[in-house]
C-alpha cells in the first residue's frame, strides 16, 4: 500500500513508498536525480559508444565514473585542469564515481599487500605496483569533481572465512572515518559502503559503525560478486533494513532486468552495472521476450523491431533481421544501437517500477514483471 513519508535531508527526499520500497530525489550539483535510478556505467568516463546528448534522450539522469582507470588513464590532475571530469566528457548531469576499491579487489592476482594504511597492487596498465590509500582515493575524486564520490572500502569474493569478512568490516569502517572530513570538490557528496557478504550480523555491525558517521548516502557492497541470487536478495533485504531512511541506498553492481526488480521491492534507490552495453557488444538484446541473441539465425528475415513499444533508435528504424546483418558483420553501428536499446530498456523498467511505487502497486507490478521475463525465458529455444 502507498505511503508517504517524512524521510527528508537537503540531499534527499523520499516522496513514495510502498513496502519496502520507494520513490524519492537525489539533489546533487549538476541536477536531480529521479529515484530509483540506474546509472549507465562510464567507467572510463564514456559509456561505450553512446554520446552524451543520446544518454540523456534514453532518460540517463546519472552517470558513473571509475577513479581507478581515470587515475592512470588519462590521470585526475589533466582532468581537472581541463576543467573537470563533467566538462571533459561533455556530459553536464550528475556523476557518481567508483572509489576504485572493486578494481584494486577483484583484480586479485594484481593484489599485494593489504595493511590498515591502505592496499598495494600492480596496475593493469603497466604491472608496476600502486597504492591506493583511502586519502589517495578522495583526493581523486575530489580533482575529478565528481557529484558523488565513494569511500574506499574492502570489496572480498564470495566464499571467504568469517574471520575475512570481519577483518573487511573493520577496515572498511577504519577507512570510512579517515575519508569523512576530508576535502571535497565543490557540492561533492560523499557515500559510506557497507560490507558483510552474505552475513546478517556482520552487515548490521557494519551498519552500525557506519550510520553514525552520518555520510550522505551509503551503499551496499559486496555482493553481486558471483554468490547464488536468492541468498543475495535475503542480504540485500537485511542490508537495506539496517540502514537509514533518509538518506539513500546504493546497491553497487546490478543491471539484469529481474535483479533490478528485485532490489528496488528490497528498498534499493540507486543501482549501476556494464551489463546493458556489454551485452550489446556480445550481439544480445534486453527484451520481455528475454536476452535476444541477434546471431541466431531465427532473426534473419524477422521484420519486426526488437520491441514494437521501445521508442529507442533501433526500434524505431530498424528490424531484427537489419540488426542481425550488422552484428554478423561486426559493423559498429549495431553494437551502439543494441547498446541504446540495452540501456532504454532498463532506464524505462526502472521508470515503471517508480511509478508502480507511486500508484501503490509494486507488488502487483513486480509479480507481472518478473513472470513474464522467466516465462519468455523458458519459451527461448
Amino acid at each position: 500500500m502507498r505511503a508517504t513519508l517524512a524521510a527528508v535531508t537537503d540531499t534527499f527526499r523520499v516522496t513514495a513508498t510502498d513496502g519496502p520500497a520507494r520513490a524519492g530525489v537525489l539533489r546533487t550539483a549538476h541536477g536531480d536525480v529521479p529515484t530509483p535510478a540506474f546509472m549507465p556505467v562510464g567507467t572510463k568516463a564514456t559509456v561505450k559508444s553512446v554520446d552524451p546528448d543520446e544518454l540523456r534522450a534514453l532518460g540517463a539522469a546519472i552517470v558513473l565514473g571509475n577513479t581507478y582507470h581515470l587515475h592512470f588513464r588519462p590521470g585526475e590532475d589533466l582532468i581537472e585542469e581541463l576543467g573537470g571530469l563533467h566538462a571533459f566528457m561533455g556530459w553536464d548531469g550528475p556523476i557518481l564515481t567508483d572509489s576504485g576499491g572493486f578494481q584494486v579487489f577483484s583484480l586479485r592476482d594484481t593484489l599485494l599487500e593489504l595493511d590498515d594504511d591502505g592496499a598495494t597492487f600492480r596496475s593493469v596498465y603497466d604491472g608496476r605496483p600502486e597504492r591506493f590509500t583511502p586519502e589517495l582515493a578522495a583526493a581523486i575524486q575530489a580533482s575529478l569533481g565528481s557529484d558523488i564520490a565513494m569511500c574506499l572500502d574492502i570489496c572480498l569474493p564470495p566464499g571467504g572465512a568469517r574471520a575475512e569478512l570481519e577483518d573487511a568490516v573493520r577496515r572498511t569502517t577504519l577507512w570510512a572515518r579517515r575519508q569523512r572530513d576530508l576535502p571535497r570538490a565543490p557540492g561533492q557528496l560523499r557515500f559510506a559502503i557497507t560490507q558483510g557478504g552474505l552475513d546478517d550480523e556482520l552487515r548490521r555491525r557494519s551498519s552500525e559503525e557506519l550510520v553514525p558517521l552520518d555520510f550522505d548516502g551509503y551503499a551496499i557492497g559486496g555482493l553481486s560478486v558471483g554468490e547464488e541470487r536468492a541468498p543475495m536478495f535475503a542480504a540485500t533485504t537485511a542490508a537495506a533494513a539496517f540502514l537509514p531512511d533518509e538518506k539513500p541506498r546504493y546497491f553497487m553492481g546490478i543491471g539484469d532486468p529481474e535483479g533490478v526488480i528485485e532490489v528496488i521491492s528490497r528498498g534499493v534507490d540507486m543501482f549501476d552495472c556494464v551489463l546493458p552495453t556489454r551485452t550489446a557488444r556480445t550481439g544480445s538484446a534486453l527484451t520481455w521476450e528475454g536476452r535476444l541473441n541477434l546471431r541466431n539465425a531465427r532473426f534473419a528475415r524477422d521484420p519486426r523491431p526488437l520491441d514494437p513499444a521501445c521508442a529507442c533508435p533501433a526500434c524505431s528504424r530498424f528490424s531484427r533481421a537489419y540488426l542481425r546483418h550488422l552484428v554478423n558483420q561486426e559493423e559498429i553501428l549495431g553494437l551502439r544501437m543494441l547498446s541504446l536499446h540495452n540501456l532504454r530498456f532498463l532506464i524505462d523498467l526502472v521508470a515503471a517500477a517508480r511509478q508502480a511505487i507511486e500508484r501503490g502497486e509494486l507488488s502487483a507490478w513486480r509479480d507481472d514483471a518478473l513472470a513474464r521475463l522467466r516465462r519468455t525465458r523458458l519459451e527461448q529455444p
